[in-house]
């Protein structure tokens, strides 16, 4: 692994990646711990609020722009914003299974998913990864 790519991207794409790498371990956690128990709400609070700064910090990723300063990738930020703050509701009113599809679903699309798109050839986080 070579950090050296990801701090010569900048800081706004490096603190967004940091993010999403603390995220994805965070929920592989948050995935294998028991359920509904304090640690569960605490380490789910964590990742609720690196969910939204890996989507708030993509805001200020332009690179590729096809509506004026955004791309469609934008749209996976306010997606993500969106299904968090459902997720939250869904958990407050006591519907505990949407919660879990919601969440389980944006980790695995939002993360995962997307992660390993970051991974192909010409991107920062194949260069870190997997060499130039």
């Amino acid at each position: 692994m070579d950090l050296e790519p990801l701090w010569q991207s900048g800081p706004v794409i490096a603190t967004h990646a940091i993010f999403a790498i603390i995220a994805l371990f965070t929920g592989i956690v948050q995935l294998a711990l028991p359920k509904g128990t304090l640690i569960h709400r605490g380490i789910g609070t964590i990742w609720v609020i690196l969910m939204a700064s890996v989507a708030i910090t993509g805001f200020w990723i332009n690179e590729l722009r096809h509506f004026g300063p955004f791309s469609w990738i934008h749209l996976l930020s306010i997606l993500t914003l969106i299904v968090l703050a459902r997720s939250i509701l869904l958990v407050r009113s006591g519907r505990i299974k949407d919660h879990r599809n919601s969440m389980v679903a944006l980790f695995f699309l939002g993360l995962v998913l997307t992660g390993g798109f970051t991974l192909l050839p010409g991107r920062v986080m194949h260069a870190v990864f997997l060499g130039a």
